[in-house]
């Protein structure tokens, strides 16, 4: 697909520095907005999107139809109420949603496809400061994010640690793990093997659609749990009675898969995949706060927030989340608590795995309005 407009979209008046030494230069966010920003601009809430995820958190997608993310979530009368809350959500650079990314046009008029510098989580939130400078809001109500947008949410209260009142992270790390990178690694490799991947340039001709399916087949592996997989589907067949001793799509999760895989490329860049993917494995906090001097303390990244001075914190974890475990939770909490920050934790019990954050858990709902309120 190609990068598409939104129906919000802010020109960065500068160029966008970035933490490989390079220079974004024009750089568009796209954005959407949900609710009435009050006269003294305090009730902003910035809810930052995970990986696949977009500006539509509580509207219609414009290329499948379908309602957005996190419409159970956002709106009037829900737990971020649309009614006292103004909610900004904005489409990372690097994503193909509107913001800039490798299938927008360079300078040249071409698209910049690996040309494209390749970005961090940090120069993700830079893009979102700027956004927030142009809409003339010094500081969110709350800044809110869960996976990747936890990633975002926690560089943000790191880096502009006055930015933000509130911070909270759902189904979220600090860092990538090992078994992180290597399951982006299988999916940017599925796609690089595509011959349509052309080495980036595909954008006059086909695209690599059947490395990007694999990719998006293996990930949403890991944003689901055994459980949840095994009540959904088991090891029922799909559409038929006996095994066909074949390829096809026997069992009912391999269908579900391959659905999801298909679906998948409507929507999204393969080029953008990569360059995310990478962001995320990139991400260490207390490596980019580390002052070299012994080991990296992730307390580091929280000193703007020490002995109360600066946001409260709220973080959330699920019980079947094997992506970011509850560990990874904790380990930020006690970062926090090093530094004297007022932080809340829960872990809540859900069967969807990593997905839970977004799906329907009541429990949920009541933390976050609990939280905002």
């Amino acid at each position: 697909m190609t990068n598409m407009a939104a129906s919000k979209s802010y020109t960065l008046p500068a160029d966008l520095p970035l933490d490989s030494g390079e220079a974004l230069a024009g750089v568009e966010i796209a954005y959407e907005t949900y609710g009435e920003l009050n006269e003294d601009k305090s009730n902003a809430i910035l809810i930052c999107h995970a990986l696949t995820g977009d500006q539509y958190v509580a509207s219609d997608h414009p290329v499948t139809g379908k309602p957005g993310w996190w419409v159970r979530m956002v709106g009037p009368d829900k737990p971020i109420d649309t009614n006292r809350f103004h909610v900004i959500c904005a489409n990372v650079i690097g994503s193909c949603m509107g913001s800039s990314g490798p299938a927008s046009l360079a300078s040249d008029g071409q698209p910049y496809a690996m040309r494209f510098p390749v970005i961090t989580i940090r120069d993700m939130v830079r893009g979102q400061i700027a956004l927030l400078d142009g809409l003339g809001i010094s500081q969110l109500h709350t800044v809110i994010g869960g996976s990747m947008g936890g990633m975002q949410a926690l560089s943000l209260a790191a880096n502009f640690p006055t930015r933000a009142a509130r911070v909270l992270v759902l189904a979220s790390t600090a860092r990538h793990s090992a078994q992180n990178i290597a399951f982006h690694e299988v999916g940017r490799q599925a796609i690089m093997a595509d011959p349509n991947w052309q080495e980036g340039d595909y954008y006059a001709g086909a695209a690599p659609d059947a490395g990007l399916a694999v990719a998006r087949m293996a990930a949403h592996i890991t944003y689901l749990s055994e459980e949840g997989l095994t009540d959904k589907f088991g090891r029922r067949l799909q559409n038929r009675d006996t095994k066909s001793f074949g390829f096809d799509a026997d069992f009912q999760v391999e269908s579900y898969l391959r659905y999801q895989g298909s679906g998948f490329t409507q929507r999204f860049d393969a080029n953008s995949y990569l360059y995310i993917t990478r962001a995320m494995d990139y991400f260490d906090l207390a490596e980019e706060f580390a002052s070299g001097e012994g080991d990296a303390k992730l307390a580091d990244a929280f000193a703007g927030h020490a002995r109360g001075e600066g946001a409260r914190f709220c973080l959330v974890s699920f019980d079947t989340d094997w992506l970011y475990p509850t560990a990874e939770s904790r380990h930020i909490v006690h970062a926090l608590n090093a530094v004297g920050a007022p932080v809340s934790f829960v872990e809540l019990s859900a069967p969807y795995g990593h997905d839970s954050f977004l799906l329907d858990v009541p429990a949920l709902d009541r933390v976050v309005e609990g939280f905002l309120k």
